[in-house]
C-alpha cells in the first residue's frame, strides 16, 4: 500500500467559545496563535503539526443535521491532545494554571513516557509526556 503523501496535519478540536479556547491554549502551550479569525484559530505544535481551535456551530454548519449537534457532547471527552515535550512538569503546571482540571499527575507510564493528563475547558484530554528519566 502506498502512504498517501502528506504535507503538514491539522488537528481541530470543537469548542463552545472560541476566545475561551483561544486564550487557554495560548497560556497553557506558552505561545501565540498563528492565526485567529472568526471561525478558526490556529496554533504551530512541535513537529509541524498545528492544532485548530473550531466554534462547534462551525462544523454543525458543515455537517448539518446528518450528525448530532457537538455541543450535545459538550464535557465528554471526544479527544485526546498528546504532546511530547521537554518538561511535562513544566507543561503541566501551565496547563492547570491555564485553568484545566486535573486528571492524572505526572506519573511513569508503561510505554515508556512520564505523562500528566488534564481536560480543558471543552472537557478535550490534554496529555503532556516526555522519556522516563534514566534515574527513575
Amino acid at each position: 500500500m502506498n502512504p498517501v503523501p502528506t504535507e503538514a496535519a491539522h488537528l481541530i478540536l470543537f469548542v463552545a467559545d472560541q476566545a475561551r479556547a483561544t486564550q487557554f491554549y495560548a497560556a497553557a502551550l506558552g505561545v501565540a496563535p498563528r492565526l485567529d479569525v472568526p471561525g478558526m484559530t490556529e496554533f504551530d505544535l512541535p513537529g509541524g503539526a498545528v492544532l485548530g481551535l473550531m466554534p462547534e456551530d462551525g462544523v454543525h454548519r458543515l455537517l448539518g443535521d446528518r450528525v448530532p449537534h457537538p455541543a450535545d457532547a459538550r464535557g465528554v471527552p471526544r479527544c485526546e491532545l498528546y504532546l511530547v515535550v521537554a518538561d511535562p512538569a513544566a507543561a503541566h503546571a501551565r496547563a492547570l494554571s491555564a485553568g484545566a482540571a486535573e486528571l492524572s499527575p505526572l506519573g511513569p507510564r508503561d510505554w515508556g513516557h512520564v505523562v500528566a493528563y488534564s481536560r480543558d475547558p471543552d472537557g478535550h484530554v490534554l496529555a503532556v509526556a516526555g522519556p522516563i528519566p534514566a534515574s527513575a
